[in-house]
């Protein structure tokens, strides 16, 4: 009996596998389908009738009948009012960075799109998340926002998690930075770190030969000798990347104490206020909702077309991140 039961468990396990395999491979497929459907191009999205349309749904669930038309007309009147008539523009632009700072590709499209139409009066808010991560990568990143600042349009950027190293670099652009009060900030530093194998393969009989021709074409590697002079002028690298960055911050927060916050220590909002690195303490939501009534607030976001292979990759993640949640939870 107990042997048939085991047996029947061990076929239930495998039927139960299979089915989540068939149903994870088929869905994966429907994702990536689903994408390559997506056309390539900028979506832009109306923040003022997607906030108030959330407030409506709100209030419609406890108003009388009457009170719901009341405010049925109050809209339509609002909405009247409003046809023809030129209020500011807020463009709000989202970057969420990673080491290589990849979302710089649809930035540049979505730069290039609000300085085609944005008049005097108005404004960008960049809704920035990033941890910093390669120094050519983010540097180009920044520059995006300084052709919006060259352009005379006013730049806020708003941290709601993080703006280090990197990140920071391109929040100082900005005209205004706001942080919340536990958002991560500073990080004013530059850091270099690469494993060396070369005594485990010494070990066991393995020779990499690594020729060169100019004396600095590579220093410290993963598999070569590394040297004391090596080191040194990996150090003197290093010394003249955070001496731009530092230069860059002081250009458009010359208020700042540099000796003090260009340590690569990191603050949180708070206390980066204290410190000049950011310039009020708030939330994106916060500074958005203030502006709802006066402006007309658009998210615009680039959309571009992914190779076959990233959107499976990128399926394949989201495949991988909804079958954990299924099975529970971390703690």
């Amino acid at each position: 009996m107990t042997q048939a039961l085991l047996e029947y468990l061990l076929f239930l396990a495998k039927t139960v596998t299979l089915v989540a395999a068939i149903t994870f491979i088929a869905g994966l497929f429907v994702n990536v389908s689903r994408r390559n459907r997506e056309a390539e191009g900028l979506k832009v999205t109306n923040l003022n009738s997607r906030m108030r349309h959330a407030a409506d749904g709100l209030r419609h669930a406890f108003l009388p009948k009457a009170g719901r038309k009341q405010l049925a007309k109050q809209r339509k009147q609002e909405a009247k009012a409003a046809e023809g008539r030129r209020r500011k523009r807020v463009f709000v632009l989202d970057f969420r960075g990673d080491i290589r700072a990849s979302a710089t590709a649809a930035l540049r499209e979505e730069v290039s799109a609000v300085l085609a139409v944005a008049e005097q009066g108005d404004e960008v808010l960049v809704r920035l998340e990033n941890a910093g991560g390669l120094v050519h990568e983010h540097g180009l990143a920044a520059s995006q926002l300084v052709r919006v600042k060259e352009r005379g349009i006013p730049l806020t950027v708003a941290v709601d998690k993080v703006a280090a190293s990197g990140g920071y670099l391109m929040a100082c652009v900005a005209d205004r930075i706001i942080a919340a009060p536990f958002a991560i900030v500073g990080s004013i530093g530059v850091l270099a770190q690469v494993p060396n194998f070369r005594r485990l393969l010494d070990e066991r009989g393995v020779t990499v030969e690594q020729v060169k021709a100019g004396r600095y074409k590579r220093t410290v590697s993963m598999f070569g000798e590394v040297t004391e002079e090596d080191r040194e002028k990996l150090r003197e690298e290093l010394e003249e990347v955070h001496a731009l960055f530092q230069a860059m911050v002081v250009k458009y927060r010359p208020a700042l104490d540099m000796e003090r916050v260009a340590t690569g220590e990191y603050w949180y909002g708070s206390r980066a206020l204290e410190l000049g690195l950011v310039d009020e303490i708030g939330t994106s939501d916060d500074w958005l909702a203030r502006l709802v009534d006066t402006s007309d607030a658009w998210r615009v976001q680039w959309r571009g077309h992914k190779r076959l292979m990233e959107k499976l990759a990128a399926a394949m993640e989201e495949g991988r991140l909804g079958l954990l949640g299924s099975l529970g939870r971390f703690r």
